[in-house]
């Protein structure tokens, strides 16, 4: 049996301070081929006039008494108030294709896909890392992600946009606070009950990204620290389904034997032996460029995907050095984070 995609859908946006961007994603949520039935702003107590720019665009908003401390938080907050079929997230410095929506439904004429996710492209690609951010998404997204949604188990249905039936959603108890990514969390969760997710890459969506390092250190500490944090409230269930858990495992060891490698073993190497060993920070350039400049230029975007390519290596660097202090903190040391920080 198949159901009917063709429901009511509540759109979700989470916003703290978002003044910059929210007539921007409002407006392109009203402006989809399938708009939602209904767009709710959670104006998490922002002061820079969030709110009221989203409601003199027509959006409901709702206003917790105080910060909910998280995007968690305002997303749970807001799902008391929905009564459609599904659910769908979308950041509040995020837009959309005009056809995201209606290609993102069809993922749900399966009964057991409780979840489905579209492409990510950053809005903006001009600092070094927001290129570097571009190329990580034309690969990651390009290849490995549609390797994993063939087995019916990408590892995260992204946070920045997604749609949900509403009742697995509400089965599996909203979105999680009991880590830094509530959208590896919730996926992972939906794994466990026994439902699927999909990977749509032609539902596209375009956030906005960190343009300078205090940002991305942000985001990718709180996406390091919450990689530890889901490996250790999941891994009974992780267990379980062996394609995830090999899945996980494998990423994990690939991610730390490299961050080693980038950290300590390349610089030792090139003073102690010889400085052609810093070669070894791009050696594996073709196998990324190869798919990067592939999916580049089907986007019909080669220039810019063949220019950002120097950025990803260098954004590389950074996450390796960020995902080795994480590892410390929340498994040796028991320091875990418990902060969330805005990092666009």
């Amino acid at each position: 049996m198949t159901l009917d995609p063709s429901g009511t859908v509540t759109a979700i946006v989470p916003a703290y301070n978002e003044a910059e961007h929210i007539a921007d994603t409002v407006r392109s949520l009203q402006s989809q081929l399938r708009p939602p039935d209904q767009i709710i702003v959670v104006d998490d107590h922002s002061d820079d006039g969030t709110g009221p720019i989203a409601a003199g665009l027509g959006a409901t908003v709702l206003r917790p008494l105080s910060n909910t401390g998280s995007k968690a938080g305002a997303q749970n907050f807001a799902l008391d108030h929905v009564t459609t079929d599904y659910v769908m997230v979308l950041d509040a410095d995020t837009t959309l294709a005009p056809d995201a929506i209606e290609r993102t439904m069809p993922a749900f004429e399966d009964e057991q896909v409780a979840a489905a996710c579209g492409f990510v492209v950053p809005r903006q690609v001009r600092s070094v890392w927001e290129r570097g951010r571009y190329v990580e998404y034309l690969y990651a997204l390009g290849f490995p992600k549609q390797v994993q949604d063939y087995y019916g188990r990408p590892l995260i249905s992204s946070g920045c946009f997604s749609v949900y039936r509403s009742g697995p959603l509400r089965q599996a108890g909203g979105w999680g606070q009991r880590t830094m990514a509530e959208d590896m969390d919730l996926t992972w969760t939906l794994y466990e009950l026994g439902y699927r997710v999909r990977f749509v890459p032609d539902a596209v969506s375009y956030p906005v990204e960190p343009n300078d390092l205090s940002l991305m250190r942000k985001q990718l500490k709180r996406w390091s620290h919450a990689f530890f944090q889901n490996v250790r409230v999941h891994w009974r269930g992780l267990v379980k389904m062996p394609y995830l858990f090999s899945a996980v495992a494998v990423g994990l060891s690939d991610a730390l034997l490299a961050s080693v490698v980038l950290l300590a073993l390349l610089p030792v190497l090139a003073v102690l032996v010889s400085p052609l060993f810093l070669l070894g920070y791009v050696i594996d350039a073709p196998l990324i460029a190869v798919p990067v400049l592939i999916i580049g230029a089907r986007r019909k975007e080669l220039p810019r995907a063949l220019a950002s390519l120097p950025a990803f290596f260098v954004l590389r660097v950074v996450n390796a050095y960020l995902l080795l202090k994480a590892l410390a903190l929340e498994v040796f040391l028991r320091r875990p984070l418990t902060v969330y920080e805005k990092g666009h």
